[in-house]
């Protein structure tokens, strides 16, 4: 795989678990910028974040580092709209503190979710259950809208 083919990867691996879990989905647009290897995440409010790769030869530290960048989009957009600042949760200590993106060492270094207080691992990057929160599931993602705001019945 080359480089670009590797953040794809990553990337698409980090919105599947942003899919599971949280409630506010970006709008995603690849920059037109020869500078720029990465694209633009864009919250309901407008405001955008770069995503972009730093390979280094070792898959799953640029999986973790994309997922850390992810992170920091779906924080500030859900404190956007208004909703608990955490993403993704931890089972452990729910509505207190994020999972943090790191690389375990075992098996080559597998990217993982982990929780910070007791470094104990919640899922590896990429397979997060899916939440009352996330796409697929009748919760708050199926009563609202994608952009996280309720829709209306008026006018249909």
């Amino acid at each position: 795989m080359d480089d670009d083919e590797e953040f794809t990867y990553a990337l698409k691996t980090v919105l599947r678990d942003l899919r599971a879990q949280c409630s506010v989905q970006p709008d995603i647009r690849k920059e037109d910028d020869d500078e720029f290897r990465g694209v633009m995440l864009y919250a309901p409010d407008g405001s955008g974040q770069g995503v972009y790769a730093e390979p280094d030869g070792r898959p799953a530290m640029l999986l973790a580092h994309v997922a850390d960048q992810v992170q920091e989009w779906a924080v500030e957009a859900l404190w956007g709209q208004g909703e608990p600042a955490v993403w993704p949760q931890c089972p452990t200590h729910p509505d207190t503190h994020p999972l943090a993106a790191t690389v375990e060492q075992v098996e080559e270094g597998d990217a993982v979710w982990v929780c910070p207080s007791t470094g104990d691992t919640a899922a590896r990057i990429g397979a997060l259950p899916v939440s009352e929160a996330g796409e697929g599931v009748s919760g708050r993602a199926l009563r609202r809208g994608r952009g996280g705001r309720k829709r209306s019945r008026r006018g249909r």
